[in-house]
């Protein structure tokens, strides 16, 4: 955990959700991608994959503006960190987790874990379950993906971290030659939702948000506050196509569950019974 979550709202509603105060997602921001983002970057997404352009919520000051109070901005940053003493862009596909226990600690990601978190709006996000007594076609434990999210429907705050990163090949005048990337933070699974995967991202609750985006809290005891936060009976998860598997696929029927009979070796995360039998 942490490879794929849908981020399904508009960017209105994010914006409105979030208490964003400066909306910046219009703003043109370098991508690491080969070929255009699809959907659109900005656009609900339901399936964020990895080096995808999501959208992520920060408090920084406007540019150019040094006296002005930081502000709650939402912008576009690609999933995969690389931090600014990185050599080249490539190691951010690896980074795209960061565990709670020791981000403090690890050097790629100690200075973003001081003073440059975010949140990750999301509705929910996918882990796959290693089935205990089916197989595929190749003898290997079957892979049931499920959708998580939050039982009150609410939205989904996942910790994250960001970096700058400047490319050294770039002009010097080149807007584009700053690459800006985020990671998301995991912690251990909840009960239950540990049937499916033994890590879930960090889901902070709305009066946490303002705290965790606050550039100017940088004591390493207040932030592992934060990074050891729980609240266990929060998420309801279902099983739900393979098709999440492709980042080709998307749309709202990703997050629809799968019927009982189309199941095989899938374990209750609510019950831990086995449904579908044994393959």
């Amino acid at each position: 955990m942490c490879g794929r979550y849908a981020a399904s709202a508009n960017p209105d509603e994010l914006v409105e959700e979030l208490e964003i105060d400066l909306d910046r997602l219009a703003e043109p921001a370098r991508s690491i991608l080969k070929n255009p983002q699809d959907p659109p970057a900005g656009a609900p997404d339901f399936n964020m994959a990895p080096t995808k352009q999501a959208p992520v919520v920060l408090t920084r000051r406007p540019k150019g503006e040094e006296g002005a109070d930081p502000q709650r901005q939402l912008r576009l940053l690609t999933w995969g960190l690389v931090p600014s003493w990185a050599k080249d862009a490539r190691g951010g596909v690896r980074m795209i987790n960061a565990r709670a226990e020791t981000v403090l600690e690890k050097p790629a990601y100690a200075r973003a874990a001081a003073a440059r978190r975010c949140l990750v709006p999301a509705s929910g996000w996918y882990e796959w379950q290693v089935s205990p007594t089916a197989t595929d076609a190749k003898g290997k434990p079957r892979r049931q993906p499920f959708y998580i999210h939050r039982g009150d429907e609410d939205v989904v705050a996942l910790a994250g971290l960001y970096e700058f990163w400047r490319d050294p090949e770039a002009p010097r005048d080149d807007p584009l030659a700053w690459l800006t990337t985020f990671t998301i933070v995991t912690t251990t699974a909840d009960p239950g939702m540990d049937r499916i995967h033994d890590r879930q991202p960090l889901v902070l609750e709305r009066e946490d948000w303002a705290r965790w985006l606050d550039p100017g809290l940088t004591d390493p005891d207040q932030v592992g506050e934060l990074l050891g936060f729980a609240a266990p009976g929060r998420f309801a998860a279902h099983p739900v196509s393979r098709a999440v598997s492709s980042n080709r696929s998307n749309g709202p029927q990703l997050i629809e569950p799968v019927p009982a009979a189309e199941l095989e070796g899938v374990v209750d995360p609510e019950t831990g019974e086995i449904v579908g039998g044994e393959g």
